[in-house]
């Protein structure tokens, strides 16, 4: 699947990417994780941490190169579906929970990041979330209400809050502590670093063509070689398309820039900014000075190969930019188009399947992916060294619709 196109930037920003070798033997371990994007980087990153397994994980391109090196690295412990609406739908106590463990989520990347050798660029963060129109208000004020019932960190911000900090103005806003950016790509490089160190094989070129359930777990085949693994994660995004469709996930794609370094006076504290409108416009900073936007959702799975398209939505991207800060000047410096999947009921795919014991899944599908990849690492730490965790009920794969 062509996961996106484009010149993307974060690629550029790292060229110490270690080089992994391509598996040519047939090798047993514990625990193998397929997928070496953002949710197999933090199982690996975690179990060989915290627990004594043997992990192997393989990588059917480049670890990294897949949809991790095209995520804008915004997180946040708020969901695309607001809080208020999600206790609508599942219920106080469980809405409530989902957003605690996002938030621990948050706590958690921050210490990984302080763990890292090098600086993977992760800021902590507050988010300016603004009505797009005034229609949107009653949604914000609710959504306020039901934040600050349960000591979530977030204030209200009337006009003249926004207008006295930044050079635009909006209806109300709120504003949300405890989130994050990160250089998403320099993340997961430096995650596997760390986790090749502590012992995890690993392989890139590598990908999985059949896998067999056996009396000792899995015998999973590969090109040139086999691993035996007693538990297998599967962590590959929206790779595959099929399983997206079991899962009764929707892919879709989204557009992005990043432009050149430039003055950023005029954006107060560098928050990161989104909007109530679907599809909502997202924009945040970087450590040397420009501008990440995306946005622009469309409903086709694969990004376009036709460059016009790609360089279309960046320019109206770049609008979108002078509008709220007519002071700047912003050039495109890389544009991109990237796929993405949301899930049927906005929360993320986590936990072992139903009808295959051993196999587990780790697929972050929503707007807040890496916070969900956070969690599902968590998760299926705990399920595997101790078979529980609260929490695998709301996000169980058997949930899904075509299973």
């Amino acid at each position: 699947m062509n996961l996106h196109n484009g010149d993307l930037f974060w690629p550029t920003t790292y060229t110490n990417e270690p080089q992994y070798p391509i598996l040519e033997e047939n090798i047993n371990c514990d625990c193998l994780i397929v997928g070496g994007g953002m949710s197999g980087a933090l199982c690996a990153y975690l179990l060989s941490k915290e627990t004594d397994l043997n992990v192997a994980l393989i990588d059917r391109r480049t670890p990294g190169y897949g949809s991790s090196s095209a995520n804008t690295g915004l997180l946040q412990f708020s969901s695309d579906k607001m809080l208020h609406e999600l206790i609508d739908e599942i219920g106080e106590q469980d809405a409530v929970y989902f957003y605690k463990l996002c938030q621990d989520a948050l706590k958690q990347l921050t210490e990984a990041a302080n763990d890292l050798s090098e600086d993977a660029e992760f800021r902590p963060q507050k988010s300016l979330y603004y009505a797009s129109s005034s229609d949107d208000i009653p949604k914000l004020i609710k959504e306020y209400e039901a934040l600050k019932k349960y000591d979530f960190p977030v204030e209200f911000y009337e006009p003249e809050d926004i207008s006295s900090r930044f050079p635009f103005s909006k209806k109300a806003a709120l504003l949300t502590s405890g989130d994050a950016d990160v250089n998403p790509y320099k993340f997961v490089q430096l995650l596997l670093k760390k986790a090749a160190e502590s012992g995890v094989k690993i392989y890139e070129q590598t990908p999985l063509i059949r896998k067999t359930k056996n009396v000792h777990g899995f015998n999973c085949k590969s090109e040139k070689g086999t691993i035996q693994a007693r538990y297998i994660i599967f962590a590959t995004g929206y790779e595959n398309d099929f399983l997206a469709q079991q899962l009764g996930a929707d892919l879709n794609r989204s557009y992005a820039i990043a432009t050149k370094p430039l003055s950023l006076e005029s954006w107060y504290k560098e928050w990161m900014i989104w909007e109530t409108k679907r599809p909502y416009l997202y924009m945040r900073t970087t450590k040397d000075g420009r501008i990440i936007a995306g946005g622009l959702d469309e409903e086709k799975s694969e990004a376009p190969l036709n460059e016009e398209i790609i360089t279309e939505r960046g320019e109206r991207l770049i609008e979108k930019i002078k509008e709220h800060f007519p002071d700047m000047n912003p050039e495109i410096s890389h544009s991109w188009c990237a796929t993405f999947g949301e899930s049927h009921d906005g929360m993320p795919y986590i936990g072992e399947h139903p009808n295959r014991l051993g196999e587990y899944y780790c697929l972050g599908f929503g707007g807040n992916g890496t916070v969900y990849s956070m969690m599902g690492a968590q998760i299926i730490k705990d399920l595997i060294t101790k078979g529980f965790h609260p929490a695998s009920r709301l996000f169980t794969i058997a949930r899904a619709v075509n299973l």
